[in-house]
């Protein structure tokens, strides 16, 4: 993706999250001048990759497969694997219509999927097989607003502003916008996007961005490169 693009999307995706009435958190508004000010106070902002993410898993069709998010929190790996301290995350995403976010799994991240707003949120489910791979004869079971739901293979659910899922490691899902976009929160275990989604197709998780112009904001993707 180019940066310029980059930037833009983040113009829309910031005045969507307004229009539903969110407002971010500080460091979202920081220019990369200012976040590299602050990387030592922002310590855990950075290690944990709270922050901006626009991504077309790597394969340039952002408009076809794509997804932009902002995590606002993110506890440690550690804490969850003891069982106590911060063992969750949040983030917001917006969902474009008929924008892929394509069939994947986790392996330690359990996650509620929630419509925030806008048009409806199709989710695309499968089970897994014994050994945890897709498993295209398979379904499942998952929670909807606290309701016990079974699903079968390839079942579509679709969730209206205020529904929500939760997703166990091993529901593989695939999700996108129906009839408009869709702000989407989630809320979480520990959320780890660099090695804890496992996708059905071989895709990368982040973009690979051409430097066309500066960047309005760093995304997560970025804090290797530009706060090192």
């Amino acid at each position: 993706m180019k940066r310029s693009r980059i930037n833009d999307l983040l113009d829309e995706g910031e005045d969507m999250i307004r229009s539903f009435g969110f407002v971010l958190p500080p460091f979202a508004n920081w220019t990369p001048d200012a976040f590299a000010a602050k990387k030592d106070d922002a310590a855990h902002v950075i290690s944990s990759r709270c922050g901006w993410d626009v991504t077309d898993y790597g394969a340039g069709r952002y408009d076809e497969m794509g997804l932009f998010l902002f995590t606002l929190r993110n506890g440690r790996l550690a804490d969850l694997q003891r069982g106590g301290g911060m063992c969750y995350a949040e983030k917001l995403l917006i969902s474009k219509q008929d924008q892929l976010s394509p069939m994947h799994t986790h392996v330690i991240k359990a996650e509620d999927i929630i419509n925030r707003g806008g048009a409806t949120l199709i989710i695309e489910l499968y089970g897994s097989d014994d050994a945890g791979n897709f498993a295209e004869n398979r379904g499942g079971t998952v929670w909807c607003d606290g309701i016990r739901k079974e699903y079968g293979p390839g079942d579509k659910l679709a969730l209206a502003p205020g529904e929500s899922i939760t997703l166990m490691p091993g529901d593989w899902h695939a999700f996108w916008g129906e009839s408009g976009d869709v702000l989407i929160g989630e809320v979480s275990t520990v959320n780890d996007d660099e090695t804890d989604n496992i996708f059905r197709q071989p895709i990368g998780r982040f973009s690979n961005i051409e430097e066309d112009t500066d960047p309005k904001r760093l995304l997560v993707s970025d804090y290797d490169k530009w706060l090192s």
